[in-house]
């Protein structure tokens, strides 16, 4: 069994991380500020060809129904607003931003299509519950990132992960917990922390396995909720995929009855499929 590892050690190792380029993580810092100069972002975006290549064609997508076909980002800002831009741009950005292939039994592919199956169903669900459809979108997609953090800095360690939770047939978390000593959350936080993430997403990516914790806020809820959805429906096609416990308090208070529950399981595999093919081609 390996050392158990500490919040420090993550921190420690953070700066050996693939960086955001610079206007992405503009983006995520103001996530919580209304005046923003919009074209200058949109310039910034801009110079980045790979970036805004990849968020003009989820733009355009048939997720968003625009009458028209958007050839630049100002004008996705103009057409689909602000805070629906900015989250295209994040999308496209960290998906393609961690390496693939250095820890062993890891599926990178498999981990995004559950973040983007999460990030859709979230959003389906604040529409549903009058909460902001942008910051849940942004905050499904980034709940686990902290796996990301800890198979790039610690791969063979993550390893063990694995085949610890395939031999006790346990949840990630309780996996990350025997081997590590730390969790995918404690990463998160970290990694939160490092690239100034806003408060709005520090909370909901600490508290979606714990959307109980006082402070936790009403996004945790809702990405504690679309997790465990998204886990039930198997988008990423995880073998022997537990679905995560649901909390009761969360479940309450999104107030959900079947019919809601059918519909939203409808438009999450709608919206993940056209997702999913933008972002992971």
């Amino acid at each position: 069994m390996s050392t158990p590892l500490t919040y420090d050690d993550i921190v420690k190792n953070l700066d050996d991380l693939p960086s955001l380029p610079a206007v992405v993580m503009e983006l995520l810092n103001s996530i919580d500020q209304e005046e923003v100069d919009i074209s200058v972002l949109a310039k910034k975006v801009s110079h980045d060809s790979a970036l805004t290549a990849k968020t003009l064609r989820l733009a355009n997508s048939s997720l968003y129904g625009l009458q028209v076909k958007v050839t630049t980002i100002q004008q996705a800002i103009t057409f689909l607003g602000f805070q629906t831009t900015r989250n295209l741009i994040t999308a496209a950005a960290v998906t393609g931003c961690f390496a693939e292939g250095r820890c062993e039994g890891f599926d990178h592919k498999r981990f995004w299509r559950h973040s983007i199956a999460t990030a859709a169903c979230a959003k389906v669900l604040a529409r549903q519950m009058r909460f902001n459809q942008d910051y849940a979108f942004t905050a499904g997609l980034l709940h686990d990132i902290g796996r990301l953090v800890l198979v790039a800095c610690f791969p063979q360690q993550y390893a063990q992960v694995i085949v610890h939770r395939a031999a006790h047939d346990s949840t990630l978390l309780e996996a990350e917990r025997a081997v590590l000593g730390i969790d995918h959350v404690d990463a998160g936080m970290a990694l939160a922390e490092h690239w100034n993430f806003s408060d709005t997403m520090r909370l909901a990516i600490g508290g979606h396995h714990d959307p109980e914790t006082p402070g936790a806020g009403f996004l945790a809820a809702i990405i504690h909720v679309a997790d465990a959805m998204v886990h039930a429906l198997d988008l990423a096609q995880v073998p022997d995929g537990l679905v995560p416990p649901v909390s009761t308090v969360a479940w309450t208070a999104l107030a959900l009855n079947e019919e809601t529950c059918l519909q939203l399981f409808r438009e999450t595999e709608l919206q993940f499929g056209e997702i999913a093919m933008v972002l992971l081609s």
